[in-house]
């Protein structure tokens, strides 16, 4: 797909026309500039051949239909991966990427292998939201929210992934609620303190995974430079100057991070009011020596999360038939179809 020359094929049109065509991308969410039935026939073709439409990707689905994963090859062939939820409650949550790879290395994480290739610009942020709510709209729904919890530190990509956010928030093209979009890091302290003094609303997630810096360290090398000393006191600033809360991921690694030590350790970290845990368990990774915590270690992990009073969850599990690691389809597969 490409609309950076939209405004550029549209300058001899009347000015409503970019609005119009606008109105058909994001509201109407076409796939193909001959469905833009109010445009001439011209004016079709010019924007097909100069702005096409097409996305090229590969989907795959979930068995239960909750989730649905899709492999995206960029115009300069490089390759990113994006997921939909289906929630019961009927919300639909797009997980999304911010870079071609990741620079953080996290010892569990298929992405890391990859290192960083690029960063996304912000119209490839947003291809990756546009892709499902063309799928969506064909059902008479839409995308209630976003994550960026896909490849890459947003906070390593911060001026392209907050424009994105800004066009998915207008009401004049997605509409969705600010409130109802998440941006995830691995504690880059600068991002967590423009993301403060910005005002936007946007939900905040730190990707913790162990409730020391010892551990944290041996899994996420940028523990070695963002302390979880210094990621706590720069949340709490945060939460001081925001007064929203802040969720921290935790996945939940067999005899790894799940022993009832660290859960010990980790309630001591979460006890202050506006923390929320999310517990997640590990998704396997083909050729990663990390497994997933075993059912009965999970339960005596959340006894004592119970026990000490944490606010947490442990989030439900969505496409582990569909590599739904991030990272795990653009590293394992290859196949490439249109849509």
């Amino acid at each position: 797909m490409n609309l950076e020359k939209l405004e550029e094929a549209l300058k001899d049109q009347p000015k409503f026309r970019l609005k119009e065509a606008r109105d058909f991308l994001y509201i109407k969410f076409i796939e193909n500039w001959n469905e833009a039935t109010s445009f001439s026939k011209d004016l079709r073709e010019k924007l097909n051949k100069e702005c096409p439409l097409e996305i090229k990707a590969e989907l795959l689905i979930s068995k239960s239909k909750d989730s649905v994963k899709t492999k995206i090859t960029l115009k300069d062939g490089l390759e990113i991966e994006t997921v939909l939820m289906r929630h019961i409650d009927g919300r639909n949550t797009v997980c999304v990427s911010c870079q071609v790879g990741c620079p953080m290395n996290c010892a569990f994480c298929a992405t890391g292998k990859m290192g960083l290739l690029r960063n996304l610009d912000y119209l490839e942020i947003i291809e990756q939201v546009l892709f499902f709510a063309r799928l969506l709209v064909k059902e008479k729904q839409r995308v209630t929210n976003v994550t960026f919890m896909g490849m890459g530190e947003p906070f390593l990509n911060y001026d392209n992934v907050f424009k994105a956010i800004e066009i998915l928030n207008n009401k004049d093209y997605f509409n969705i609620s600010i409130r109802s979009i998440s941006v995830s890091t691995c504690g880059v302290i600068e991002g967590i303190e423009k993301l403060a003094d910005s005002g936007l609303q946007v939900n905040l997630a730190i990707s913790l995974h162990a409730p020391n810096d010892k551990l944290r360290g041996e899994l996420m090398p940028i523990n070695k430079k963002y302390s979880l000393e210094k990621v706590l006191s720069t949340v709490d600033k945060y939460i001081g100057k925001t007064k929203r809360k802040v969720m921290f991921e935790y996945i939940l690694i067999k005899d790894v991070n799940d022993s009832i030590d660290c859960a010990k350790e980790l309630a001591g970290l979460m006890k202050k009011k506006l923390y929320f845990l999310n517990l997640i368990v590990f998704n396997p990774v083909a050729g990663s020596k990390f497994q997933p915590s075993e059912k009965k270690q999970i339960e005596e992990f959340k006894k004592i999360l119970k026990k000490e009073k944490i606010n947490f969850v442990q989030r439900y599990k969505f496409g582990q038939d569909i590599k739904a690691a991030c990272g795990q389809f653009v590293t394992e597969s290859n196949i490439v179809i249109h849509r």
